[in-house]
């Protein structure tokens, strides 16, 4: 699909990886962007370019009342980004309780999943509409030290595919990102080199405008990992595995 003219719904748009989304999208020629957070006063920053292509939407991905009313407001959408995440970076026997592996898969699977399904009707009305997915690397490896988080990259990968199946039929294009650790809030729990927001933003709408219906590498140094991975997945699977969890 093309950018130009296009309407887009980012969530976790009020830092990093969803707000280089948010700029970029305004570069590439969107006509309006709905920028969605849980808490709309995080997202005085993105706003404060004063653009009225930018329309603040408050939505909590894992609370269903929000997300019916999100698709009801935003009845115009030809790309939806599925964005916002959530990691807690604890291990599968290490962390005190199965809290945040429970967040993590309603926000990572789950929320992916509930708001795909709301605004799949809203994409059918565009033909050549889009629907993209921020991923990670950790679909294809699991990294102990972010053992859940790993499982439930896994998880969207899979939703990612099936999704891709079933909305061939509306034509709307389904793209999942896998990139590796980022400059943001999150990335910087793990280690250095990062990327920027940017490169992985800038390849993921590329990839929408080039049309690509398939799960793209973005960045970089993503593809020096993703062509280790393709070229000796066990090798590679063993040495993320030496990362454990920090104990107490």
């Amino acid at each position: 699909m093309k950018l130009i003219n296009s309407v887009a719904l980012v969530t976790g748009a009020n830092r990093g990886i969803g707000r280089a989304f948010v700029e970029a999208l305004l570069e590439r020629g969107a006509s309006k962007i709905y920028v969605a957070a849980r808490d709309t006063a995080s997202l005085k920053e993105v706003l404060k370019c004063g653009d009225r292509r930018l329309v603040p939407l408050p939505l909590d991905v894992t609370d269903p009342d929000q997300v019916a009313a999100a698709a009801a407001i935003a009845a115009d959408v030809t790309l939806l980004i599925n964005n916002a995440g959530y990691a807690a970076f604890e291990g599968a026997i290490s962390a005190p309780d199965l809290d945040d592996a429970r967040r993590e898969m309603e926000v990572n699977y789950f929320g992916t999943l509930a708001l795909t399904r709301a605004f799949a009707p809203v994409l059918a009305k565009t033909q050549g509409s889009a629907l993209l997915n921020m991923l990670s690397m950790l679909s294809l490896v699991s990294l102990p030290m972010a053992a859940t988080y790993s499982a439930s990259k896994a998880a969207g990968l899979s939703l990612t595919r099936s999704l891709r199946a079933e909305l061939a039929a509306q034509e709307t294009q389904v793209v999942g990102v896998l990139a590796v650790q980022t400059e943001t809030a999150m990335g910087a729990k793990l280690p250095e080199p990062r990327l920027t927001p940017q490169e992985v933003v800038n390849d993921a709408l590329d990839a929408i405008e080039a049309g690509i219906n398939d799960e793209i590498v973005a960045g970089g140094q993503s593809r020096a990992i993703h062509q280790a991975f393709t070229a000796d997945p066990k090798g590679l699977q063993a040495k993320m595995s030496a990362r454990l969890p920090q104990r107490g």
